[in-house]
């Protein structure tokens, strides 16, 4: 599906020049950036060093005329337009002239940071929502098409299921967990147990469920809100790190934050934020959880907030909520089971 909708809007570019930011050993990067323009006649073009460095990849983007940039969500977005923004400011932009599209997949994109590339060149921000076992849905961000965050069209073969394996109505508030049918894989290698679970039938169709749940919007697009295995059992409430995540980075002084829950006597766990800062900003935890109330409930508001010189990631930048919540429970003094 994506595929298509890139050969669809790419016309202009019948033999593609596509750059991966994120490293081959993700999906996202490999599929995505590498084997899809390869089969479509086009070329990739991979990076020397290592250590992802955005100054090099506009540079290398410039020097190949690159034309599709595949990325993985504001871990990848945000450092590529603080340099866009730094390179114009010193008066010697990047030549974006060839750019057409930039695709991500695997981590949340946000309206801001697509807001800021877009000062520097109308593209196609191309934001894919699914996983190896399936593609669900997706958005597409230009000047004058603006998409929030975490804000998707499903796929031709998505579905939304309740825990009754009810279809969700649109506009009702009910959580449901996204369903990808269509091209569904047979299995996980020898591991039926969780091939069992992740792949089923409902209704006589089979769909896998990757374990992400959304809203159903009251306009039939989707309202990401996270993987269930993540989620925060706050006196009883189940809170997506997401959400609170995407809201405690609307702060300026915030430029990155994971979300984790820690043991607590009273509600169970507590939701507590682990975020770093901006450069030449420092973090006030009041003030952050005051801009974060006006964009989530006050129950999933972040009863701490933990400043660290780096939110922990993987390469490929996913979440490593394992050792956000060592860091969290460190600072709180709060001992692990």
């Amino acid at each position: 599906e994506l595929a298509a909708t890139v050969k669809k809007l790419d016309g202009m570019n019948a033999n593609p020049v596509s750059i991966p930011a994120c490293p081959l050993m993700h999906g996202t990067g490999i599929w995505v950036g590498a084997f899809m323009p390869l089969m479509t006649g086009g070329t990739v073009v991979t990076l020397p060093n290592i250590n992802f460095d955005p100054d090099q990849l506009w540079a290398e983007a410039a020097r190949h005329k690159v034309s599709d940039m595949v990325i993985v969500g504001d871990t990848f977005a945000k450092p590529m337009s603080n340099a866009l923004d730094a390179a114009a400011a010193a008066g010697k932009p990047y030549d974006l002239s060839a750019l057409v599209f930039v695709i991500s997949s695997g981590v949340m994109w946000s309206q801001e940071v697509k807001q800021q590339m877009l000062k520097h060149k109308d593209l196609f921000l191309i934001d894919a929502m699914g996983s190896t076992e399936g593609s669900m849905g997706r958005s597409i961000t230009t000047r004058n098409t603006e998409t929030a965050t975490a804000k998707f069209e499903m796929g031709e073969f998505t579905k939304v299921f309740n825990e009754n394996d009810e279809v969700v109505k649109p506009g009702s508030d009910e959580i449901g967990m996204i369903a990808a049918g269509g091209m569904v894989p047979v299995g996980y290698f020898k591991d039926p147990e969780k091939s069992a679970k992740t792949f089923r039938m409902v209704g006589g169709v089979r769909y896998s469920f990757p374990g992400d749940f959304a809203m159903v919007n009251a306009d039939g697009s989707i309202k990401l809100l996270g993987r269930g295995s993540a989620s925060i059992n706050s006196g009883g409430e189940k809170i997506f790190p997401e959400e609170v995540e995407e809201a405690v980075k609307r702060h300026p002084s915030v430029y990155d934050c994971l979300t984790v829950g820690i043991p607590d006597d009273r509600f169970g766990e507590k939701v507590t934020a682990v975020a770093s800062a901006r450069p030449g900003h420092t973090l006030d935890e009041r003030a952050i959880i005051e801009e974060a109330r006006k964009h989530i409930a006050a129950y999933k508001l972040p009863k701490h907030v933990i400043a660290v010189p780096e939110v922990p990631r993987a390469p490929n930048g996913k979440a490593d909520y394992k050792t956000a919540k060592q860091m969290a429970a460190g600072a709180l003094g709060v001992k692990l089971g």
